[in-house]
């Protein structure tokens, strides 16, 4: 009798808590998950969503191996217990700038109701930006579908390939990011090694330009030939290049391009 009064005092308690349960909104190849405060915000992302799926699934060429789940989070708090749960880091706190992340099976996102009291750096009013951003998780949620490291724990030594292919697949790797990159490039600023790209300022202009050189030397269907690799020396050796000439490379291209 007192485990049945604890269970339905529990029930009770997840039924009426701020923001009442999980609500799922069905889509194409994916289920948007939110609560009660988010009912219209829900709606108003819809479109966003199929967007930017839809431009991911450009981007490569075919859809998304398998269907997804994108969390619309009420709050900041809600967000981290996710991410606490997720990554088994059960005092971790998110900094102002995190308002989404990506991986195989699901997108989380925080609220951009709550992005101007909860948040920095970002302005959902900035419509392209914004889509861009959410662009740019999906093409997390891509690539852990494609890679045997669906959440990339396992992923060692291409961060620069993982962050760089979702800054340029989602457009955010545009002339104000690559501005500074070249000026770095013709100060000999340049980090002298792949694992130094995804460090510092600069992080997504130098790490979306050398995928973006990937692309443009080596061909689309040679970059998506890397989304199963895990570590860095897979992907040199599938470009057939070492990491010197690869960057070499990388530098012409980008003091060059306008």
């Amino acid at each position: 009798m007192k485990t049945t009064s604890f269970f339905a005092s529990l029930f009770f308690l997840f039924l009426f808590l701020p923001g009442g349960p999980w609500k799922k909104s069905p889509a194409a190849g994916y289920d948007v998950f939110y609560q009660k405060p988010d009912r219209t915000m829900a709606k108003t992302l819809r479109p966003v969503f199929a967007a930017a799926k839809d431009s991911v699934a450009a981007f490569f060429g075919q859809n998304f191996p398998r269907p997804f789940a994108i969390y619309i989070h009420p709050d900041r708090a809600s967000m981290d217990a996710q991410w606490q749960h997720d990554w088994q880091m059960p005092d971790f706190k998110s900094e102002c700038w995190m308002v989404a992340s990506g991986v195989g099976a699901r997108l989380d996102l925080l609220s951009p109701r709550q992005w101007a009291t909860q948040a920095c750096e970002h302005d959902w009013a900035r419509q392209e930006a914004s889509r861009r951003l959410i662009t740019h998780e999906l093409v997390h949620v891509y690539h852990g579908q494609r890679n045997p490291s669906p959440d990339f724990s396992d992923v060692q030594g291409l961060d620069w390939l993982v962050e760089g292919l979702a800054a340029y697949a989602s457009g955010q790797c545009d002339e104000a990011r690559l501005a500074p990159v070249r000026a770095a490039v013709r100060d000999g600023k340049a980090p002298a090694t792949l694992d130094k790209f995804w460090s510092g300022p600069l992080r997504y202009g130098l790490s979306g330009s050398v995928v973006a050189w990937i692309d443009h030397r080596y061909g689309r269907q040679t970059l998506i030939d890397l989304l199963p690799l895990t570590r860095k020396q897979a992907a040199l050796d599938r470009l057939g290049v070492s990491e010197a000439q690869l960057l070499k490379d990388w530098q012409e291209y980008v003091v060059a391009r306008k």
